[in-house]
């Protein structure tokens, strides 16, 4: 496939972060190997991407094509927002992109990306001062409770590997949200349970709980793959990734891909697809991997780095991130649900309930 044309291009990737220093250099070398194509680039900070997206191109303009994780993939589908690309799909397996990958993008049988890359959180740890991953909560738990120290996010998505851990399911097969009675309060319990401990830090500010771990002043973090540069430049030999800690099951992040969309008004759909094309292809991908630990979509990349192949193996056991629109109503009303636990110190089975409640009210379930 060849580039050509003008080209827009948005990425989310953090000023001066390894995520960047990737990005840049592979469209310098998709610039010498495009020579016809004007290729722009412009950084978005991720609060605001998706929703800047979302009203440009209703208003009819936007970039030709920008990179971010599935996390709204559905709702932009379903809003009329990205192009179908499903005359790629064959192109990608040709080009050895995971099928599971492929699936993650995929929406009622129709494609509408071109994956990059897997991405779920798991335990940063500096072996300087955790001699060995903790496996599973109890061991955590015996590890802040012997003096180590552990910052989280406080977040429903940072924790969420939990909820499954604890035999959790977040909705069964009708989009019900079913978190109330089948692990949710052993979940917000656990996360309680954590708080108390005062080798325990819950940080709204992930700037703040980033600089407590790099700063040496957390020996844990959950956190995902995008600040994995960043952290290797910190603690250098002394970093490892392991997935995070499960209990009666093992650990479920939510996985998601993160991948090039195509623009539903682009007029130049074919250079978008050429140059998002160029940039998951072996060379690319090779240099996220590297640069930036991105766990690659090709599986014609190898994975070198142990800290990288922890990310792979957290993803494996992961929970691919559904793209039905009763998720919509997860993020707000658990939001919620883990800052009245944490911050008011309510009851874990009386807000996992209400959180369920809400989540079925607002979904008509």
């Amino acid at each position: 496939m060849k580039a050509t044309g003008d080209i827009t291009l948005w990425h989310a990737y953090s000023t001066g972060g390894s995520e960047e220093k990737a990005m840049t250099e592979v469209i310098e070398r998709a610039k010498a190997a495009f020579p016809e194509a004007n290729i722009n680039v412009l950084q978005i900070p991720f609060d605001q991407i998706f929703n800047k997206f979302q009203t440009e191109v209703t208003n009819g303009g936007g970039p030709d094509l920008f990179i971010a994780p599935n996390d709204s993939l559905g709702s932009q589908v379903r809003a009329g927002l990205l192009a179908d690309l499903s005359e790629y799909k064959g192109a990608l397996e040709e080009a050895g992109i995971a099928p599971n990958a492929i699936e993650g993008m995929t929406v009622d049988g129709k494609l509408y990306a071109i994956p990059q890359s897997f991405k779920a959180v798991a335990l940063f740890y500096n072996t300087e001062k955790v001699t060995a991953a903790p496996k599973t909560t109890e061991e955590l738990l015996a590890a802040v409770k012997g003096g180590n120290t552990l910052v989280l996010n406080q977040s429903a998505y940072h924790n969420f590997g939990w909820l499954p851990a604890f035999g959790g399911s977040l909705m069964d097969a009708s989009g019900k949200c079913v978190a109330d009675t089948t692990g949710g309060a052993e979940w917000l319990g656990f996360l309680k349970n954590l708080k108390a401990e005062s080798n325990v830090t819950f940080s709204s500010d992930g700037g703040q709980a980033d600089s407590l771990f790099k700063e040496g002043k957390a020996d844990m973090i959950v956190n995902g793959p995008w600040v994995l540069g960043d952290y290797k430049t910190a603690l250098g030999d002394k970093l490892a990734v392991a997935p995070m800690p499960g209990a009666t099951n093992p650990a479920g992040p939510l996985t998601g891909v993160d991948g090039f969309y195509i623009n539903a008004n682009t007029a130049n759909k074919a250079g978008a697809v050429a140059l998002a094309m160029f940039l998951v292809n072996d060379e690319s991908t090779k240099t996220f991997v590297d640069t930036a630990g991105h766990v690659p979509a090709n599986t014609k990349v190898t994975i070198a780095d142990p800290l990288v192949k922890g990310f792979a193996d957290a993803s494996a056991t992961g929970f691919p991130r559904p793209q039905v629109p009763e998720l919509d109503n997860f993020w707000g009303n658990f939001g919620d649900a883990v800052t009245k636990v944490l911050d008011g110190g309510a009851d874990p089975a009386t807000e996992i309930t209400a959180a369920c409640a809400a989540m079925n009210t607002a979904n008509n379930k």
